[in-house]
């Protein structure tokens, strides 16, 4: 069995796993329920006890795949929800999160989100955390797709306390590398990286490929590999097969050398300048 890579610290001093699943598009179609459910369930055997969903997902649809798929397991599991720009207000954050809650089955959120910048003043947002922190429905709280501009927005509006920065970040979006991510680590503030194989379109890269042959592994292991080798950085890669998530897993495995990364840089340059932060 793969066993779980060394957890990533957060600033409260807790930890969060290196690698978990993500869940955008799960939960929507009955005919796959009992696929998806075996992966969610499989990774947490495996040790990518992260799960991540929102309650955009499906309308909710992920959150209850979600909450079935760890009947029994919660206390096995790390799990991330997000609430949307539209509900974050001070009132609508705290309704929100207790619906996740709710479609979850659960009594407590280790990680919530505010999926990406809207129009509610994000100091609302930050005490709508708070309360929700001290009534013991989150552990945490955090931030999504949030460039360097909304994070220095977000510590001025008194967002201290935020965990984790959810962010598009890959080989091929590796914009986040000229200011953001120095920025978080020197503020103690780890990622977590959506999509990081970009939804399956990086399978194809040659370069990637070459790398794979000479490790006997696959490119999509190569790809979040990659993602895992950078400091502070942990991954969500979405799976709906059983077999696909042992893949997943056994990336934690794998060891690039000098020689893979400089082909990689050279396949993938790194940002000469700033760079917008993308969103899928």
């Amino acid at each position: 069995m793969t066993l779980p890579a060394a957890p990533i610290e957060l600033p409260s001093g807790q930890t969060m796993p290196v690698l978990g699943q993500g869940t955008w598009y799960l939960g929507e179609h009955p005919e796959r329920r009992r696929d998806e459910m075996a992966a969610l369930r499989t990774g947490i055997d495996l040790g990518m006890s992260m799960i991540d969903t929102a309650e955009m997902y499906g309308d909710g649809a992920s959150e209850e795949l979600v909450g079935e798929a760890i009947v029994g397991r919660r206390a096995d599991v790390f799990l991330v929800d997000k609430v949307l720009p539209s509900n974050a207000s001070r009132q609508g954050t705290v309704q929100a999160c207790r619906r996740s809650l709710q479609r979850l089955g659960v009594d407590h959120i280790d990680l919530y989100l505010l999926h990406w910048r809207g129009t509610n003043p994000l100091a609302e947002t930050i005490e709508a955390f708070a309360e929700l922190v001290d009534a013991g429905d989150i552990g945490q709280w955090g931030v999504s797709n949030f460039d360097l501009s909304d994070m220095t927005e977000l510590i001025e509006a008194g967002g201290n306390d935020c965990a984790t920065n959810q962010i598009l970040y890959n080989l091929t979006r590796r914009g986040p590398e000229y200011d953001l991510l120095p920025w978080l680590r020197e503020h103690r503030i780890p990622v977590m990286a959506y999509s990081p194989i970009e939804q399956g379109r990086l399978l194809g890269h040659d370069q990637i490929a070459e790398v794979a042959a000479r490790h006997g592994v696959t490119p999509a292991q190569v790809a979040l590999a990659w993602v895992l080798t950078q400091k502070g950085v942990a991954a969500i890669p979405r799976s709906s097969r059983s077999e696909h998530v042992r893949e997943n897993a056994e990336a934690r495995d794998l060891r690039l050398t000098e020689e893979d990364m400089t082909a990689l840089d050279t396949a993938f340059p790194p940002p000469a300048g700033p760079q917008p932060l993308e969103m899928l």
